[in-house]
This record gives C-alpha cells, structure tokens and sequence, in this order.
C-alpha cells in the first residue's frame, strides 16, 4: 500500500515546487514525475533530480495506491496519465490548486482551492502555520516555482500570499542566485534567433480597444524553450496581450502561446475553444491536423468576437464636472478650486463650450506676475487636450505623459461630458487589480460538505 503525491503532466516550476513542498506536509507520500516536464523547468530538474527523488510513471502500474495528493491543477485531463496506471483506484483524492478558472472535474476529489498567484505559494504558507522548516535547496526549487508563475511578482494574480511565502522561503536559505539561473529565458542560440525573428515579424493590431500583438512562425518540426521566447517578447513589447503562433510542418500541428498583460484579457479562457488551458496572463494550445494559416485566421475571428471591449473614458469618468467662468478674477477661481478640493477645472464660455483650462500651475504664474485680479482667461491654457468617452485606458495614459496634463476633459462634439484625471485613471487600474484578487478563502470541499485541511 503506498501513497502518492503528483502535478499536471508537462510539469512546470511551479508544479514541481508544489510537489517538493507538499512532501514536507505529506511526508508519507511518494512523488511521482510526469512523462513530459515543461521545457523551463528541464534544467532545475535535471540538477535536482536524485534529491527530490521522483518515481517515474511507469513504477505506478497496478500499483497499490490508498491515497492521491493532486497539485496545480484540478482537472482529470491533466492527471489522466496517473490515472490510467491505476485502473481499479477507489481510494481518495485530494487536490490543491489554484486555478480558479478551470472547473474541478476529478470524480470524488476533495478540492482545497486558493487565489494565490502560484500554487507553491500556498503550500509554503501551510508550512509557515505549521513552524515546519525547509531544506535551502527545497526552498530554493519552491521560490523558483513562485517568481515563475508570478512573473517575478509582475503578474496581476500576484497576491499579498506570494510574497510572504517568498519570503519564508529566502529565511530557510533559498538563493535568489540560482533562482535568477534557472529562470534566465533564453539559454540557447536558436531561442535567440526566433526572439529576433519573432520582435521583427511580430504584428500590432487593435482589438475592441486593445493593443494585442500578433506572430506566426512556421518551423520544421518542435523546437525546447519556445515559452521563454514568448515571454521574454512581452517583456519587450509594449501590447497588452501576445498571441504566438508556431505551425510545425513535420506533423501539421500548431503550437499557441499566449501572454497577457490585462486581467481583462484571460487568455486561457480564449484558448478553451482550441483545447488549451493554463492561466489568466498565460495559457497554451496545440492544435493537431491543422494547418497553422487555418488556425490563424480562425483565431482572430475568434478574437475579434470573443474578447470583450477594453475599459474606456465613458467607463471611468466624472460626469459631475466643476467649471470656471472665464471671466472670474484669479483669485476668485482659485479659491473656488481649494473649496471643492480640486486642482483645475475646464474653463467653459456662455455656450457651455470649453475655452480653456485653469490649473494651479496658471494661478501660480498669476500670483508671481501680482495679478490675480485679472480675469481668468488671461491665465489659462487655451489649447486644450480633450478626448471622446471611446478613448481607452492605454491611450488615455498616453495622453497624460505626452502632453504633460493631471486633467482630461471627455468632450462629445463640443459638449463636455466628463473629465478624467490621473487619479480616476490610477483607481481604475487599482479596483480592477482588486478585483481580480479578491478571491473566495482557502476551503476543501466534497460531496459530502467536508470543510477541512487534512494531513
């Protein structure tokens, strides 16, 4: 009789820190190695192999197991090669992950689920509660997992959690060291070559307000590393989401990589259609007996209809917009603005059309040239930057840096509709942030409305 602890197949690094992690609360479970590991975790593994001390598959088959520990993932499909290796099980499941958006499939599986942004993440906090301590090599392969599916803690799914797990991690010995090598992306000279290719080929299109970029490369047959290529294009290029096509003319099969800057865009979501699967900011897909043109064209149709529009000035804006007449002394509107707390307002004529805009900056001239006495429109800024309620979030940002402005009045023709400052702009991105993060808490749950973490 013997327990088991096992990940998705295709094991990545935050998969097998999961696993490394989930021994310590487990420590009567045997881990199991997939037949596939992930081309960015090869290298870690192959250095920790006989320390970690993974059986392979093949030692499962009519094995006598009672007990199954399932991390990051929780899905049948990506454990269906364990399972097959035991044919008669009927003992019990328990699974720990945190893919919120995947749907928990496993027949009878107690599911512990958890919002942080890496799953080793999770398992490192229960050995926090527990005061458990960790060998500085374990601890090292763990936090390697987090900054990986963190994205080195830039990722919009990073949470509070992933950083105090990281950093109990580094207490136990962890070294950012090698952590930096084994996520160093791009390690060999044909990954170089297709980053290149792959920057000068790439495609800007826009999407319902997006700025999504686009590249389609055929090859002769698969080729390792080809996610860190990906990735390390995104970090380069500024789009808010990177769809990477690789048609493989061997066996008429392409390959889909995708990466998200936007929680707006959850790219495994517009994979599921293909078969794909992974994470909000970062899915994959391999389509078979395609051709990669075929599945190109299919998926920007798909995108153009599926993704959904991208937050605007209309979404965001203050409609309750105070105004200044042109014709009030300096001081006037100046202490008009310090009553309602504001730091410029739109400068609007009898026709209620905007004239202008009256910052501190404007008073601040007045004051020093000691004429605060005169009338407003002999201050303001006369050429105002406005913009219709369409205009996105990218290029309201853009907006701002380029002509230097806090304020931007929402015009539709001449009428003022709404103003957007930096403020509004920054608590957009904030609640969305919060949004996307606020998960439901830590709980198992079973057909029997069992509650409990057990070990």
């Amino acid at each position: 009789m013997m327990n088991i602890i096992i990940g998705h197949t295709n094991m990545d690094l935050d998969c097998i820190g999961s696993m490394v992690l989930a021994r310590y609360l487990f420590p009567d479970f045997i881990p199991v190695k997939s037949r596939f590991i992930h081309p960015v975790a090869r290298n870690l593994y192959n250095l920790y192999e006989y320390r970690m001390s993974f059986i392979p598959l093949e030692d499962l088959r009519n094995a006598d197991v009672e007990r199954i520990i399932v991390v990051d993932t929780r899905t049948r499909a990506r454990i269906a090669e364990f399972l097959d290796m035991l044919p008669g099980f009927a003992g019990r499941i328990e699974v720990f992950d945190h893919h919120e958006a995947e749907e928990p499939d496993i027949p009878e599986a107690i599911v512990h689920m958890n919002d942080c942004g890496a799953n080793t993440s999770w398992l490192a906090l229960e050995m926090m509660g527990h005061n458990m301590e960790i060998e500085p090599e374990d601890a090292t392969i763990a936090l390697t997992g987090i900054y990986a599916d963190t994205g080195s803690f830039s990722h919009l799914s990073t949470t509070e959690s992933d950083f105090q797990a990281a950093a109990y991690l580094i207490q136990n010995g962890a070294s950012l060291g090698l952590v930096k090598r084994f996520l160093s992306p791009l390690k060999e000279d044909h990954q170089v070559n297709l980053f290149h290719r792959m920057l000068n080929e790439m495609i800007y299109q826009d999407f319902r307000g997006h700025q999504i970029g686009l590249s389609y490369i055929e090859m002769e047959k698969q080729a390792s590393g080809l996610a860190a290529v990906v990735e390390k294009s995104i970090e380069v290029e500024n789009v808010d989401a990177l769809f990477s096509f690789f048609s493989f003319r061997k066996d008429e099969s392409t390959l889909v990589i995708a990466r998200s800057r936007k929680d707006t865009i959850e790219v495994n979501k517009l994979l599921e259609y293909m078969g794909g699967g992974g994470h909000q900011m970062a899915a994959s897909a391999l389509v078979k007996g395609k051709r990669g043109g075929t599945v190109f064209r299919e998926f920007l149709s798909h995108l153009n209809s599926t993704l959904n529009p991208a937050l605007c000035a209309g979404d965001i804006m203050t409609t309750d917009v105070r105004v200044i007449n042109p014709d009030w002394p300096l001081m006037e509107a100046s202490k008009y603005l310090e009553s309602i707390n504001h730091t410029g307002a739109p400068v609007l004529n009898g026709n209620g059309e905007i004239t202008g805009f009256l910052s501190l900056r404007n008073i601040m001239k007045g004051r020093k040239s000691g004429q605060m006495n005169a009338p407003v429109r002999a201050f303001m800024t006369k050429k105002v930057v406005t913009a219709p309620p369409s205009v996105t979030l990218r290029e309201i940002e853009d907006l701002f840096y380029r002509h230097d402005i806090g304020h931007l009045p929402i015009v539709e023709g001449t009428k003022l509709v709404g103003l957007v400052t930096r403020s509004d702009y920054l608590r957009s991105i904030d609640s969305r942030h919060s949004a996307q993060t606020d998960g439901p808490p830590d709980r198992a749950e079973n057909g029997n409305g069992e509650s409990s973490i057990r070990y």
